[in-house]
């Protein structure tokens, strides 16, 4: 039999990380937002994962017999989580994600706007090309350099004057 403090300190860890797992499923929410159908089920399973993991506390620590203080331990562990660390966790982690997804997407917008267009001017539509494109690859080719060089002598620009 395992001493009641170590099932206590157990429970708290697990109410923490029980709790932290749910703030991902929260920042996954707030960066990709999806029906009402989808968290149902994902809640689901987080539940039914959580139910698995205090059931294995209880067996590992107390061979299977409840123990009320283990219950309030990882009780107090969530509440502690939740008002201490979780609002900053959440708020900062979901604006950090969504920033990066915002630099990537205006890039690779950025990058493939010649592409689209020239596709526009070919008039390349559902796969079929308009006569005398060609040398549709070279043009592609020349307005890529003619932006990238320009992105680097901006950057180089901005370099010697800081």
């Amino acid at each position: 039999m395992v001493n009641e403090n170590e099932v206590l300190l157990h429970a708290l860890m697990m109410g923490v990380f029980i709790t932290f797992i749910y703030d991902m499923f929260r920042i996954f929410r707030r960066v990709i937002p999806h029906r009402d159908f989808f968290v149902s089920l994902e809640d689901l399973c987080f539940w039914i994962y959580c139910g698995g993991e205090v059931f294995l506390l209880m067996y590992h620590e107390s061979n299977g017999t409840l123990r009320w203080f283990a219950v309030l331990g990882a009780l107090t562990g969530m509440m502690l989580y939740r008002k201490l660390v979780s609002p900053w966790f959440v708020k900062y982690v979901a604006m950090f994600i969504k920033k990066g997804m915002e630099i990537i997407t205006g890039t690779l917008r950025w990058i493939c706007s010649p592409l689209i267009i020239l596709r526009k001017k070919a008039g390349i539509r559902a796969g079929r090309l308009k006569a005398g494109t060609g040398c549709l690859l070279r043009r592609i080719g020349r307005i890529l350099k003619n932006k990238l060089t320009y992105f680097l002598k901006v950057l180089k620009i901005t370099v010697k004057t800081k």
